[in-house]
């Protein structure tokens, strides 16, 4: 297996409306996280994701792009961004950018041009197409957020294909023109310095050229089969790493939803010359009676499973990410773990432990190194994200599901939570603004913030940070070869990691109860690498505190 630095490096991400806000107008920006960058570097990540910062309208906060080569008004100037780049490289951190090429702003240059007329040049930089009427679309296909995935355009008496919002156009990639276009703009980002692209719904680029029905889930057809990894989507990313990234020591991570083993294998192989890593959801994906609401956890046996699948399946063939946490996830402590007081701590280093062990490259999500729980939500006036609003009203403005029904379904599930300000001290607004941020602060902030963290040797954010180190100083972390134990315990997830003649034990409660366990024979007595509690490990039978993690090593 190659070695390379990608593999090696801990990600962080920055979602920067959220992260901090250097002005005072509520809103997150770029000199705040250049404030910041101190801080990161003390926790020893290697890489900076950096969400949208492109300019938009903001429909869907940054996803929906408008000019890929200005920055956002509310988030500062150009300069500001070059001065971050260059801050960030003086710490050795990497800036990484989200390339968002599935779909533009509708108030992109060219999708402003491509509705004026059908014979316009940039026409053809967009799926259009003939719907029955007015009110007909072309198929029953619904969009991501909500609504049907196709917009009526009166101007020329056609419809566009928008898988998100409406303000989210889908680009045309089987233009030529189009695909020439993204990678003029990649190498600009690429010669101005940056260390790599995270790219959105990578694997939703090709879309097959027949475009009809989907199977019928509530309300809409399912584009899924037609839009997912689609007939040429391998032969645009050879082109794209064939044009602009194998011409830079860059680090390129595809979101691809839909994916398998099989197809991250081609996505992101050894020798495949496409991308370096998938970012992918299938241990994230917990589907209930309302599609992605629920408020039901999945048997821990299943995420296992699934964990497993991907650890086995690509090993020495591909390379994972690993996250529980990201801006279009609920907190991971509040979803994977136990956010009651007594809990949250262990619980939020457990899940560490667990993740950080396994192979694939960490990402760390702000705040979910200092345990950052979900937000109390207490009516739907508290959300801020297009895809929580589309849903309360597709489901119970509606009068589809009862509040009391459907509520505690989307605030377990809203993507508002992880979008709450980073918690930095216990001052007002939790150290995040002067002004009124955008949207609520977490009211736990005077318990959980960065600054009580980082002088607790003891707390959670010390915890990530010796993760970490041992990342760095132990090989194993990263290239060692996984095996799972106890497949069946529905409170353990228990595996191995062996390279060479090294091996680690990792030892993961996911209970509130005590659990025994026994220590297979070649580990008694072996030193512990990291421990969320208070331990020893010396003797065969062991009973587990409520989420405790361990890891032994045989050097």
């Amino acid at each position: 297996m190659n070695r390379t630095w990608w593999k090696e490096a801990v990600i962080y991400q920055i979602y920067p409306r959220s992260f901090m806000d250097s002005n005072g107008d509520g809103i997150g920006d770029l000199n705040g996280i250049t404030s910041r960058l101190d801080y990161l570097k003390y926790l020893g990540i290697d890489v900076i994701w950096l969400s949208p910062v492109y300019q938009s309208p903001n429909d869907d906060n940054g996803y929906d792009i408008s000019d890929y080569q200005a920055i956002m008004d509310d988030f500062g100037t150009m300069e500001d961004f070059d001065r971050l780049l260059a801050e960030a490289h003086k710490r050795n951190i990497r800036i990484v950018m989200d390339l968002v090429v599935n779909h533009t702003s509708d108030e992109h240059q060219w999708f402003m041009e491509s509705r004026k007329s059908k014979d316009n040049a940039y026409r053809d930089y967009y799926i259009w197409r003939e719907g029955q009427d007015a009110q007909t679309p072309p198929n029953n296909w619904g969009s991501c957020f909500g609504g049907s995935a196709w917009q009526y355009d009166k101007e020329t008496e056609m419809y566009y294909l928008h898988l998100f919002s409406k303000k989210q156009p889908d680009l045309n990639w089987d233009n030529p023109k189009v695909r020439e276009e993204v990678f003029t703009m990649m190498k600009w980002w690429c010669d101005k310095g940056i260390d790599g692209f995270r790219m959105d719904v990578i694997s939703m680029i090709s879309k097959t050229k027949e475009m009809p029905d989907g199977k019928v889930n509530d309300l809409y057809g399912d584009y899924g089969p037609f839009c997912m990894n689609g007939p040429n989507v391998h032969q645009y990313l050879q082109e794209m790493n064939e044009k602009v990234l194998s011409k830079y020591d860059i680090m390129t991570v595809g979101e691809t939803p839909g994916v398998t083993t099989e197809l991250a294998k081609q996505y992101a192989g050894e020798n495949t010359h496409e991308l370096n890593m998938v970012f992918q959801f299938e241990h994230v994906e917990e589907g209930g009676k309302y599609g992605k609401w629920t408020d039901e956890k999945a048997p821990l046996t299943t995420f296992k499973n699934i964990m497993t699948r991907w650890q086995t399946e690509l090993y020495d063939k591909a390379w994972n990410s690993l996250f529980l946490d990201n801006h279009d996830q609920p907190r991971a402590v509040s979803r994977f773990g136990d956010d009651r007081p007594e809990h949250r701590e262990n619980s939020a280093k457990m899940l560490a432990t667990c993740l950080h062990m396994m192979q694939g490259t960490p990402y760390i999500y702000q705040g979910e190194e200092l345990g950052m729980t979900n937000y109390p939500f207490q009516s739907p006036k508290d959300f801020r994200d297009i895809e929580s609003i589309n849903a309360y009203e597709e489901w119970c403005a509606s009068g589809r599901v009862p509040h009391e029904v459907f509520w505690p379904c989307i605030i377990a599930k809203s993507r508002d939570n992880a979008r709450t300000p980073m918690q930095w001290d216990d001052t007002k607004h939790a150290g995040f603004t002067t002004g009124t941020p955008w949207i609520a602060v977490n009211p736990n902030y005077t318990e959980i913030n960065a600054k009580a963290e980082t002088n607790d040797p003891n707390s959670v954010f010390h915890y990530y940070k010796k993760l970490i180190m041992l990342r760095k100083q132990n090989p194993i972390m990263v290239y060692g070869k996984y095996e799972p134990l106890l497949e069946e315990s529905e409170e353990l997830f228990v595996y191995t990691r062996t390279l060479e003649k090294e091996k680690l034990l990792v030892v993961c409660s996911f209970s509130d109860q005590a659990v025994p366990f026994i220590i297979p024979d070649e580990f008694i007595g072996m030193p512990c690498l990291i421990a969320n509690i208070e331990n020893t490990y010396d003797q065969r039978e062991i009973t587990l505190r409520p989420y405790e993690a361990f890891v032994l090593q045989i050097k």
